[in-house]
């Protein structure tokens, strides 16, 4: 058979209750298995409450949060006029056949979603359905997609994710489309449950092992690529995924990199080095997002004290002036010590996360971002702070942050990776 033949599912409208049995069998597993598993929440320490998320073979959320979802599309459906969504993944881009059956999506996957209704879902590759059941409570795909709306009668579809032109088009030879993603995407950023920020905490934990284990391990005679595999060691073993780890390292004598690089190289790590990290780590797509840096055998120099300094204090202006009400511009206002400081910024310095890279998205006032600093924050909302501080010539650089929560009087982490900047080869 084809292996790019798409496969059916029929999803349960409520929740992924269409996988619940195999995952629960799953979930009683040999002794050694539920033992390795457990271990996880050991080797994190993580609170009693968060110890069932992680201890699961496949996690997913509950029956109550599934319906939670369902009906905040189905309240999307009815604004815009629509009497179906068309939910798309393709190469690992768009994440909401995830957020709503808890399919991550491989190739493709196409889910056709109508409240009170079970779901149909497509799936790509053929020998990628097995896993899709479990998990899940060619252009063929399309055509079936196609034959499925015209059974159900289909009208006005709206459509969330990334479906290619070619595709597009032959849905609307017979269907009327409206592109929703827009409205996703709010409800990404603004209706974060208490299960979701749940799920971020433990990404955070295990971007936490990861930014630990870059510190502790960082020696002189190790390339870069020796740092990111040390990351990924860190937490790949406890079910945790990677994300990112951009790594930057420099000789603060005479330095050549204000940011963290996107890709490790083989420069060897020397003696009186300043080596910075943004790191993220994932519990399935829920990450946290963590940002230090530590010198190498030396103390910092009188420069990148001065750049800490000030990265460390714009961080905590920033977070003290997080609180729901507040408008975005107020956070690019608190960080003005960046400039008074002589310093200016390479990355943003803030950004919405927890399901995408969202709004606020704010550079500094010598590095606007191109996004208009007009969003109100509300509580649940989850911001990266990360001041990039760097000097005028962006020769040298640090970065500092992590990922937050707006709570209800102000903002938490979520993460516990201590503040300060260390030096390599410390146990943080």
């Amino acid at each position: 058979m084809d292996r790019r033949q798409f496969g059916k599912l029929v999803v349960a409208a409520g929740a992924a209750s269409a996988a619940s049995e195999p995952n629960d069998a799953l979930s009683q597993g040999p002794p050694m298995q539920r033992m390795a598993l457990a271990a996880a929440s050991d080797v994190l320490n993580l609170p009693e409450e968060l110890r069932p998320i992680i201890e699961q073979h496949y996690p997913r959320f509950s029956d109550a949060e599934y319906a939670r979802r369902h009906r905040l599309l189905a309240g999307v459906m009815e604004s815009a006029g629509v009497d179906h969504l068309l939910i798309v993944s393709a190469q690992n881009v768009g994440n909401a056949t995830r957020w709503v059956t808890n399919w991550p999506g491989t190739t493709e996957a196409l889910l056709i979603f109508r409240p009170g209704e079970p779901m149909t879902m497509y799936v790509e590759y053929h020998n990628h359905v097995p896993l899709a059941r479990m998990l899940a409570r060619e252009e063929k795909g399309i055509s079936k997609v196609l034959d499925e709306l015209g059974r159900r009668d289909a009208k006005r579809v709206g459509v969330i994710g990334p479906l290619s032109g070619a595709k597009w088009k032959t849905l609307e030879s017979k269907f009327d489309l409206v592109s929703l993603d827009g409205e996703y995407i709010k409800l990404r950023i603004f209706q974060k449950s208490d299960e979701e920020i749940a799920w971020l905490r433990v990404g955070a934990a295990l971007s936490d092992a990861g930014m630990a284990a870059l510190v502790g391990g960082t020696k002189p005679g190790l390339a870069e690529h020796d740092l990111g595999n040390m990351v990924e060691r860190a937490y790949v073993g406890l079910g945790g995924a990677h994300v990112i780890h951009f790594i930057g390292s420099t000789a603060m004598a005479a330095p050549d990199c204000c940011v963290p690089r996107q890709f490790t190289s083989r420069r060897k790590i020397q003696p009186g080095d300043f080596v910075f990290c943004e790191l993220s780590a994932a519990w399935w797509d829920y990450s946290g997002q963590v940002l230090r840096g530590f010198t190498v055998e030396a103390e910092p120099t009188s420069l990148y004290r001065d750049l800490h300094a000030t990265a460390q204090a714009a961080f905590e202006a920033i977070t003290k002036a997080i609180h729901p009400g507040v408008l975005s511009r107020e956070l690019i206002e608190a960080s003005a010590l960046i400039e008074k400081n002589g310093f200016t910024t390479n990355d943003d310095l803030v950004h919405g996360y927890g399901g995408g890279y969202f709004a606020p998205i704010l550079g500094s006032k010598s590095r606007p971002a191109g996004h208009p600093p007009t969003l109100t924050l509300q509580e649940n909302m989850c911001m990266v702070v990360q001041p990039n501080v760097i000097t005028r010539d962006e020769k040298a650089g640090v970065q500092f942050g992590e990922l937050v929560r707006v709570t209800k009087t102000g903002c938490e982490s979520l993460h516990r990776t201590p503040h300060g900047m260390f030096r390599a080869g410390e146990a943080i």
